[in-house]
């Protein structure tokens, strides 16, 4: 199984409108790929314009809040390329498409790296932020998903949500909850309010 680093993607559509998301960046020995499904907003901004930044996000918020409809989040200026990255985050890269491997359902888009830069120091891992970034994934995933599977992962994420959680990650937590409960019942809801 390849390496996927969780990051924030930012792509141009082509009116020049930012489009950030959290994307699984594909590791293999000849650098990154990009696999987005159909339909799907990042393809047509690199069919329009062959770049994309991924951002490694400090504050687990953004994550969460992409996946919940919350995609308001503070960016700069590329260095290398044109596009945006996210602001806040432990480093960025900035990639240029170098091929392009068409399919019908998932296309591969294989980044060549042209600028890579570190901004803030990592001090260590939160269990709280491990479980905000899984239960935002299997929030992408209702539809495919069993409900009760859904609900007994989100059960035992809340684990790690009530020993090691900051307000940052409750913040996070109870908005990926409320999505949860709205697909599939007050029964989501893990943690009271007061817990979060």
């Amino acid at each position: 199984m390849p390496l996927i680093l969780e990051t924030i993607v930012t792509t141009l559509s082509p009116a020049g409108e930012l489009h950030l998301v959290p994307f699984g960046l594909i590791g293999e020995d000849a650098g990154y790929v990009l696999a987005p499904f159909r339909p799907s907003p990042t393809i047509v901004n690199l069919e329009a314009s062959p770049y994309f930044a991924a951002s490694s996000p400090r504050d687990i918020r953004v994550i969460a809040g992409a996946v919940t409809g919350r995609r308001e989040w503070p960016t700069e200026a590329c260095t290398a390329i044109p596009g945006r990255r996210l602001a806040d985050s432990f480093g960025h890269a900035e990639f240029e498409v170098a091929a392009v491997e068409p399919h019908a359902t998932r296309p591969r888009f294989r980044g060549r790296l042209v600028h890579s830069a570190a901004h803030a120091p990592f001090i260590g891992y939160n269990r709280a932020q491990a479980a905000v970034l899984e239960a935002a994934i299997l929030s992408t995933r209702l539809h495919m998903l069993e409900p009760d599977k859904v609900l007994t992962e989100m059960a035992y994420l809340a684990i790690a949500i009530g020993k090691t959680a900051g307000p940052r990650e409750r913040e996070a937590w109870g908005w990926i909850e409320d999505k949860v409960a709205a697909a599939l019942g007050p029964e989501a809801r893990v943690l009271d309010r007061d817990d979060r």
